[in-house]
């Protein structure tokens, strides 16, 4: 037995937790950090060349091993991580405690545009609730005064000028803390009215914002739809890594960057998403997947948490370029075990 093959749809032998066909076998022909390395399977068939096997169940165990210290061993396109490590950020996030620690109170109170709308929404439910409209939705008054404090009167009539808040969509970052703080059982609804649930009042009185931050943090990245938030593209597993892009912000976040820095670490990671992406006209598979990657993951994930400041590389009204620095919460909010 001189060689092995993996199948196109089972695990990758990386550990990566995507399916060979979406990792590995298209990163032993991408263009990596280290042009003529081979990639995984590749090296394990070498590995393979040669040996003398008296049972299947000896290869097997030779295999197992050479996987085994693979899968251990730090990789450039990995920004560091292992295989092994990588595997526990995409399919364990919240449960790989020797990866990163998420502290279910943080040490002082956060600041994030998500927190800021989420104490306007506790302060108009009140002891007395909040009466919805008739589809639901946040009502209109509150959705207006809601915006004006938490703009200002100047970006207020900025954000307005071509059209007024007139429900709750119109005010997308409202909707989404509303509809997170749901999937966190912080807000509910009863006997006709929005209220705070018993957890969040227990949550609010013991740690305030710095006890319900977390609650609000995890429900955003494993229950609510990164894409419907967005007109970008659906790619799923941008959602997926979620916790390699705020490792890559820890590791490389205290200077600003331009966001291509983090957009050229993910497609290094996992080239093989490309193939996630549907065709279009106007754009080619990498431009699409840049887009939504920024948009999903820089903008709407870490910046309305506070992980990260992003501005704009100018004035532009048409701009789409951004420098990112991370900020201090991202360090309250999960601390990484890893080596940095």
């Amino acid at each position: 037995m001189s060689n092995s093959s993996t199948g196109r749809n089972t695990p990758c032998p990386c550990g990566s937790g995507k399916k060979f066909k979406h990792c590995c076998l298209g990163r032993e022909d991408a263009t990596t950090s280290s042009p003529g390395a081979p990639g995984p399977a590749q090296a394990l068939r070498e590995a393979l060349q040669g040996q003398e096997f008296h049972s299947l169940e000896e290869a097997q165990s030779f295999a197992n091993e050479h996987m085994r210290r693979h899968n251990q061993h730090p990789l450039d396109d990995f920004d560091g991580l292992s295989p092994e490590q990588m595997a526990g950020m995409l399919d364990r996030p919240f449960s790989s405690p020797r990866l990163v620690v998420f502290p279910e109170v943080l040490d002082s109170p956060p600041s994030a545009p998500i927190t800021r709308l989420f104490s306007l929404l506790v302060e108009a439910i009140g002891e007395q609730g909040l009466k919805p409209t008739a589809k639901g939705n946040l009502p209109r008054h509150f959705c207006r005064d809601a915006a004006l404090a938490y703009w200002g009167e100047q970006k207020y009539q900025e954000e307005t000028r071509f059209g007024g808040i007139n429900r709750e969509v119109d005010f997308s970052d409202l909707h989404v803390t509303r509809v997170v703080a749901e999937l966190a059982g912080l807000v509910r609804t009863y006997k006709g009215k929005f209220i705070l649930s018993r957890d969040c009042r227990r949550l609010l009185a013991e740690g305030g914002l710095a006890a319900v931050y977390p609650k609000l943090f995890r429900a955003y990245a494993e229950q609510f739809n990164w894409a419907y938030r967005d007109g970008h593209v659906e790619v799923p597993f941008i959602q997926q890594a979620f916790l390699f892009t705020l490792y890559l912000l820890w590791r490389h976040g205290d200077t600003s960057r331009p966001q291509t820095f983090y957009e050229d670490a993910f497609l290094r990671a996992f080239p093989m998403v490309l193939n996630d992406v549907p065709p279009n006209s106007f754009s080619t598979p990498e431009e699409t997947l840049r887009r939504a990657y920024t948009w999903r993951t820089l903008l709407d994930f870490a910046g309305f948490f506070g992980l990260v400041e992003v501005k704009k590389a100018s004035d532009d009204i048409l701009c789409n370029e951004y420098r990112v620095k991370a900020l201090p919460l991202l360090g309250d909010a999960l601390r990484f075990q890893v080596s940095g």
